[in-house]
């Protein structure tokens, strides 16, 4: 099914949940990333519940601390 990540489409598995795409991009799901699906936040408790669904818009946001 197609879904589109930061503004692009991508094609992934039906039935695939947040954690799976999570994985999937090698993005890890701990602290300092936040995820969206159709522009409601979704906690990252519920990532491995969350199932997709073709067309979702998910944007992945990565906060990464320095000084």
């Amino acid at each position: 099914m197609t879904i589109w990540v930061n503004g692009e489409a991508r094609e992934v598995p039906a039935g695939l949940t947040l954690a799976g795409l999570l994985e999937l991009l090698r993005v890890g799901s701990g602290p300092g990333v936040a995820v969206e699906v159709n522009a409601e936040v979704v906690r990252r408790a519920r990532h491995p519940e969350h199932r997709l669904n073709p067309q979702d818009r998910v944007e992945i946001v990565t906060f990464v601390g320095g000084g």
